[in-house]
């Protein structure tokens, strides 16, 4: 294999063209990969990160964008999980609880952030101690990983103690709290990061690039056909390995090539509403019990978000959909702990995330378990499915480990445990500094906080932007927290190739703002076709399918039920670029 020059993580138009014409190239003799990953949510981008950190050569591709799918659509926690140790699972606890501490002190210290929450008490005497040494454990565990925790100790706090820490709670709905705490952060900008950093340290990765069909030498997988989904052009990508992280996707890619041996994955649909911070007070988050799922309260920016529900869902993937039903349940739950009840005019944003639970004998998915599994259903590809979000790492070197397994020439070990993200490095140093980054720079050091809790130590590369061209430090029209240079940065640093991908993704403005981003569009549109190189034409087709996008959305969490739901949101086609 030809070594190939790093492109220091930056993602933009030239490195997708060169990625494209490295994974042409592996029909040639000699040139094929070691690994082939298909989907770039958070399993697919890790498993990217950690097969390239082993010295493998890796392509990667996703069919629509980097965490298109589950993985922007998640309760942005990073959490051990309080109620699987009520289930007795203690492992995943432990594991999850590890990867927490990984990601808050040493991976990503610039996305990820502890977070408090109050676990309420509603019965005297008995509850505190029962809940107290659950929590106890909890902390306990996460100190015997071996790393640094991340977060403070728990605390119990009395009726008075609660309603000062959240005193918009009703005074009668606990006789008490424990405020524990977890971990933060935003799931698609940390995904973004992700497959920078595997780029950075030679990965081939392109989105918009959609597999049609595996290769095969009799029954051995040795690659995948793949279309362009941007100029329809298909060519076959040949690897030693392919692994198949697609999440809710698995059945569906996995019956491109076997019937046998196969994971079976269920769709289970969990919903959060966004409402700003000032519709009531607290300065920690909640954890509610609900007769059917576990409900947050997260404290996110100027927002709150509130979720989540736990449904089947056997209906279009790719675009899941809140209905009036999903919300009203949300709301008719957190309204029972608030003095003043939120209602639907509260509502800032709504999003709908499908978890990739393995399927079990249960009814309910509530109650399926989380854990993942790696299978080789065939020779040539390995599958990993399950899961959950804050395990993506182990996830990731699971499925490398399983597909190096056969390689003849000796695979170093998994090392991602050591290896932080773009943006990691220096963050704490660039935040003691953000006072003089402010001065020399000339940008509000309130607007130098929010780039480096984006970007980390890559903030002066946003900055560059804006000296080149200082209107650019203007905020995005609708949605004051971002500004217009980070829409130039996400599509020439952070592989964004359309509208949609930048506002519900590389920025939150789809679920922040009141208007969903409609009054966005057209400048986001502008800024990133100028990077592009769209035509006027091309800026009219991306503003309108996100307006018809949004307005789908909108109509569909109006229905009263999930296929009615699912009706009016297909009522917005995909994007499909101009050819």
């Amino acid at each position: 294999m030809k070594s190939v020059p790093v492109n220091g993580g930056v993602l933009g138009p030239e490195a997708r063209e060169a990625a494209i014409e490295r994974l042409r190239a592996t029909t040639e003799p000699g040139q094929e990969l070691d690994i082939l990953i298909v989907g770039g949510g958070i399993v697919g981008t890790g498993a990217a990160l950690d097969a390239v950190t082993r010295g493998l050569s890796v392509g990667i591709v996703e069919a629509s964008d980097w965490a298109a799918g589950t993985s922007s659509r998640s309760s942005k926690l990073i959490h051990g999980g309080l109620r699987y140790l009520e289930m007795l699972d203690f492992a995943l606890v432990k594991e999850a609880l590890q990867e927490r501490g990984l990601l808050l002190s040493e991976i990503a210290p610039h996305l990820a952030r502890p977070v408090p929450f109050l676990y309420p008490l509603t019965k005297p005497f008995i509850e505190r101690p029962y809940v107290g040494a659950g929590i106890a454990l909890y902390d306990a565990m996460s100190i015997s990983s071996g790393h640094s925790r991340g977060v403070p100790f728990h605390k119990h706090l009395s009726r008075r103690g609660t309603l000062r820490a959240a005193p918009s709670l009703k005074d009668d709905a606990f006789v008490g709290s424990i405020r524990y705490y977890d971990g933060q952060v935003d799931d698609a900008k940390y995904v973004a990061n992700l497959i920078r950093t595997a780029a950075y340290y030679g990965a081939h990765a392109v989105n918009q690039m959609k597999v049609v069909d595996f290769l095969r030498e009799g029954e051995r997988v040795v690659g995948a056909k793949v279309e362009n989904r941007e100029d329809g052009s298909q060519f076959n990508v040949r690897a030693k390995q392919v692994i198949n992280a697609t999440g809710v996707w698995t059945d569906e890619t996995q019956a491109m090539v076997t019937e046998r041996g196969q994971l079976k994955v269920r769709a289970s649909k969990g919903i959060h509403l966004v409402v700003p911070r000032d519709r009531f007070q607290s300065t920690v988050g909640l954890i509610l019990r609900t007769e059917k799922s576990v409900l947050f309260v997260i404290p996110w920016g100027r927002h709150w978000i509130i979720g989540t529900t736990d449904t089947d869902w056997h209906l279009d993937k790719a675009h899941p959909a809140a209905s009036s039903k999903d919300i009203d349940y949300v709301l008719e739950h957190v309204n029972q702990v608030l003095k003043r009840p939120l209602t639907r005019e509260d509502v800032e944003g709504v999003y709908a995330g499908l978890r990739p639970l393995l399927a079990g004998e249960n009814d309910s998915t509530a109650k399926l378990s989380r854990e993942h599994v790696v299978a080789h259903p065939v020779p040539g590809l390995v599958v990993v499915a399950g899961g959950k979000w804050t395990t993506y790492r182990v996830m990731a070197k699971d499925a490398v480990d399983e597909a190096t397994r056969t390689m003849d020439e000796r695979v170093p070990p998994s090392c991602t445990e050591t290896i932080p993200l773009l943006g990691a490095s220096g963050f704490r140093a660039a935040w003691n500094r953000r006072n003089r980054t402010a001065e020399e720079s000339g940008v509000h050091v309130a607007r130098i906080e929010h780039l480096l809790n984006r970007y980390g130590s890559m903030t002066p590369e946003v900055l560059a932007i804006i000296e080149q061209n200082p209107e650019l430090a203007e905020p995005i029209p609708g949605a004051d927290d971002y500004l217009q240079a980070e829409a130039v940065y996400a599509a020439t640093h952070e592989a964004a190739r359309h509208v949609q991908d930048v506002l519900t993704r590389r920025t939150r403005i789809s679920i922040e703002a009141w208007d969903r981003g409609v009054s966005a569009a057209p400048v986001v549109a502008k800024l990133m076709g100028d990077v592009l190189g769209w035509s006027e034409t091309q800026r009219e087709n991306e503003v309108r399918h996100y307006l018809a996008r949004v307005e789908a959305e909108r109509l569909s969490q109006q229905q009263p039920d999930d296929e009615s739901a699912d009706a009016a949101r297909l009522g917005a086609e995909d994007i499909v670029p101009l050819r």
